[in-house]
């Protein structure tokens, strides 16, 4: 951050010094004092620094560390002070995309980003010489080390433990550098072409093979509520002619449908009463020579069949 303050102190001691000495070319002493008050004008401006909030400034006095300042208003000993400022905010650095070859021998390629923040700027500043750039590279060696050790199905079903080994072994490496690193992140994974078209190909089938499994279980569930129906059909003798209209009345109203009976409900049930009464004519011829079963016979005979027309009805 650009700090206006020491420019604006210099041209107010300088204005106040010009007005209080009346510099002329005929009055050298003046002159001279005036450019002595300029001297002193400048270097009370340049011992006044300020520091953001976000910022540390590390004072070197004659290149030995002396103190860290900020944030704020502080002062330094002109000409032998040196003062070097450090952001302490949260910084994003890139991880160049990189070429691994994972445990199960598949080439990927793949880039991060780092969330780093400095915590100790003396130490940060004075122990290594651009701490950006030696964390970046720490990434990038631990990325491909990691990368190597899982498979990748490992590494496209988690990208976030991917991550956090990662930022495991670099905050393992930057110990005592004054630095913290809130987390680093696997931005994108790059796949061979052919090896996308078998994993699309994989993909397909199961989803395919899913499809099937949930048909052929319908299809099943299918059958044994047709199953179940029949069953409670076949026990109420008026149930198959009530599903017969209920069909029938379902089709709808439209003189474009025509439907034909070839054979009626109730015809069908006389034909499977046909086996019952030969059953019983049998019986009764065999018990002719006993009036006695013969009257048993008579009395359970079974009831006429009434003659049934063919229906046709046009819906």
């Amino acid at each position: 951050m650009k700090n206006p303050l020491p420019t604006v102190l210099f041209l107010v001691l300088a204005a106040a010094g010009y007005f209080a000495l009346r510099p002329t070319p005929e009055n050298l002493t003046s002159v001279a004092g005036f450019l002595g008050w300029l001297a002193a004008a400048g270097f009370i401006a340049s011992s006044i620094k300020v520091a953001a909030q976000w910022e540390k400034a590390l004072m070197f006095r004659l290149g030995k560390f002396k103190d860290v300042k900020g944030p704020g208003v502080f002062t330094i000993l002109p000409f032998f002070d040196n003062v070097e400022l450090v952001d302490t905010r949260i910084r994003t650095l890139e991880i160049p995309r990189q070429e691994a070859i994972t445990k199960d021998n598949v080439p990927v390629s793949l880039d991060g980003v780092i969330f780093m923040r400095v915590t100790e700027p003396a130490q940060a500043v004075i122990r290594v010489q651009n701490y950006t750039h030696a964390i970046r590279q720490y990434a990038q060696t631990a990325l491909r080390d990691v990368v190597g050790s899982v498979t990748l199905d490992e590494i496209l079903a988690d990208r976030e433990a991917l991550g956090r080994r990662i930022e495991e072994m670099v905050e393992s490496e930057i110990d005592g550098w004054g630095l913290e690193v809130p987390a680093i992140r696997i931005q994108d994974i790059v796949l061979p072409e052919d090896l996308k078209r078998v994993m699309a190909r994989q993909a397909a089938a199961e989803r395919e093979k899913r499809a099937n499994i949930t048909k052929s279980e319908g299809d099943r569930e299918a059958a044994e509520n047709l199953a179940a129906a029949a069953g409670t059909m076949a026990l109420s003798p008026g149930a198959l002619q009530l599903r017969t209209l209920q069909t029938l009345d379902s089709l709808g109203t439209s003189s474009a449908n025509t439907v034909v009976l070839a054979v009626p409900v109730d015809v069908m049930t006389a034909i499977q009463s046909i086996p019952k009464l030969a059953d019983a004519a049998v019986a009764v011829k065999s018990a002719a020579s006993d009036p006695k079963l013969l009257s048993n016979f008579g009395s359970a005979r079974p009831e006429p069949v009434e003659e049934q027309k063919t229906l046709t009805q046009s819906t």
